[in-house]
């Protein structure tokens, strides 16, 4: 069994710092759906609360070669992000649809 470390602090609604083993990430998000974004890439999350089902989608931080220590200009990352985003706005627009009924 291997040994784990996790702590969470909410710095404001909706957003959260996490500290672990390895390292520093930052959740943004709603109960349900949030992205967070460490070093290991950024990993969206979206599920239905209180039911155990969930997707989980990680988007793999791109690194540069070790030769380019001091790169021209900065890191940008990589990959789709939107997709997170719009999984949180679909499934916010689902929560509000299903509250009014």
């Amino acid at each position: 069994m291997g040994f784990r470390f996790r702590r969470s602090i909410k710095i404001l609604p909706g957003v959260r710092l996490n500290f672990g083993k390895r390292g520093l990430s930052t959740s943004i998000g709603i109960r349900g759906a949030h992205v967070t974004v460490g070093k290991t890439g950024t990993r969206t999350t979206v599920g239905l609360p209180g039911s155990g089902l969930s997707y989980t989608h990680l988007e793999k931080a791109h690194h540069d070669s070790p030769s380019a220590a001091f790169p021209a200009e900065p890191a940008i990352p990589h990959g789709k992000a939107w997709r997170g985003w719009l999984w949180i706005a679909l499934l916010v627009i689902l929560i509000v649809v299903a509250a009014q009924h």
